[in-house]
């Protein structure tokens, strides 16, 4: 026989205090919930004083740096003459080094419109939005999709012959298979760390992956010409 409960009518406003009551809300009352007073920091002067500190810090170390150590600047710019190999800014020279790949305009007009479509299409679809391992669910489905993106992209780059894409993303497809394979109740550590992980970190990855190998190769393996040199070698 189930224990009886006592149960209490009265007329409050306060969902907080009176959670288990049966409460008859008047007209001239609403429904809240109290909540409780926190400390609170004011953004000014507190916080605007601070980042005024650390803007000036920061100005401080970058004058120091500036007198200390002058800034790795080429002679003046001669029209005259190009330098060979005329190289972009470092943070373009992935850019630059998939234009010796790709025509110009795949390498900088469609591969770049792609990303911007991309990233003001994917919010709208419902992409691994939980944010769980990527093959934790409709493994075999998400398996298939894989594979077919991934023999897609291989087959794109291997007609180019971009090498230098293709490495990095053998290895990333070899990582995600693993993960395919793995589980949060595998014995090793790292394969739950692969298993936990969503597809924006394997996208995400990947990017910055190719990113890296692309500069990389553009800053330190290219001489005149844009041909192919090691760095002990001079340009």
């Amino acid at each position: 026989m189930a224990d009886s409960k006592d149960l209490v009518a009265g007329i409050d406003s306060n969902a907080k205090k009176s959670p288990r009551r049966i409460v008859f809300i008047t007209r001239r009352t609403s429904a809240q919930v109290k909540a409780d007073t926190e400390d609170q920091l004011q953004t000014f002067p507190e916080v605007l004083f601070r980042a005024a500190v650390a803007i000036q810090v920061l100005a401080i170390v970058l004058v120091a740096i500036a007198l200390m150590f002058n800034a790795p600047l080429e002679g003046l710019a001669d029209s005259s003459h190009t330098p060979n190999p005329a190289k972009a800014p470092w943070y373009f020279l992935g850019l630059q080094e998939m234009l010796h790949y790709f025509p110009p305009v795949v390498a900088g007009v469609l591969a770049p419109g792609l990303v911007v479509i991309a990233l003001i299409v994917i919010p709208y679809f419902k992409v691994n939005i939980e944010a769980e391992g990527f093959f934790l669910k409709d493994r075999e489905r998400r398996l298939r999709i894989f594979y077919a993106v991934a023999a897609g992209l291989m087959i794109f780059l291997g007609f180019f012959h971009v090498l230098a894409a293709l490495v990095p993303t053998l290895i990333m497809a070899g990582f995600m298979l693993l993960a395919s394979q793995s589980s949060p109740q595998s014995s090793s550590a790292f394969r739950r760390y692969l298993a936990a992980r969503p597809l924006s970190y394997w996208v995400m990855t990947w990017f910055l992956f190719e990113l890296v190998v692309l500069t990389a190769i553009g800053t330190f393996f290219r001489g005149p010409g844009w041909s192919w040199v090691w760095p002990w070698q001079g340009s």
